[in-house]
């Protein structure tokens, strides 16, 4: 069993009610949009780290994470890309990439938008943690923290850390 702590869109900030949010988490995936290595290395301070990287990331950061992420863990195969769009209305590529790796979890960011959908099409949780940073239009910033048992997926927890 892992607890998961899903983060996007940082772009540069770091809330220190991250840390206590995320204290109990096994690792953290953060969906692109870091914004500054500091981020980064916060991160990883508190839990190992995974993720993307987004639009707004230098090649500093692009030097470390990739665009697109592949992994299984537990019995779940997971998909991370920043600019993945939602069931129904995926990102070029995105629909035949979880299909091919038959994900069952792919995570993005990018809108800012917090999403939590099933696909039931595909077979495939999709989630977008909205944007725990400053900038933006989101008028709240949001984490998500998830259970993976095996191959099952559980306890979603939406976490609000306030006003944008």
């Amino acid at each position: 069993m892992k607890r998961i702590g899903l983060i996007s869109d940082t772009h540069g900030y770091f809330d220190e009610a991250i840390t206590r949010h995320f204290e109990n988490c096994d690792e953290i995936w953060h969906a692109g949009d870091f914004g500054s290595l500091e981020v980064i290395q916060r991160l990883k301070e508190v839990k190992p780290l995974r993720g993307v990287y987004g639009n707004i990331d230098g090649n500093d950061i692009r030097a470390e994470f990739g665009e697109k992420l592949f992994f299984e863990t537990e019995g779940v195969r997971v998909y991370m890309q920043h600019i993945g769009g939602y069931p129904g209305r995926y990102a070029p590529g995105v629909r035949e990439a979880i299909i091919s790796h038959k994900t069952n979890l792919f995570i993005s960011g990018h809108s800012h938008i917090l999403k939590v959908i099933y696909d039931d099409t595909l077979q495939c949780l999709h989630i977008n943690p909205g944007a725990a940073g400053k900038q933006g239009w989101q008028k709240v910033r949001t984490l998500v923290r998830l259970v993976i048992d095996g191959n099952t997926m559980k306890d979603c927890e939406v976490i609000e850390l306030g006003k944008r």
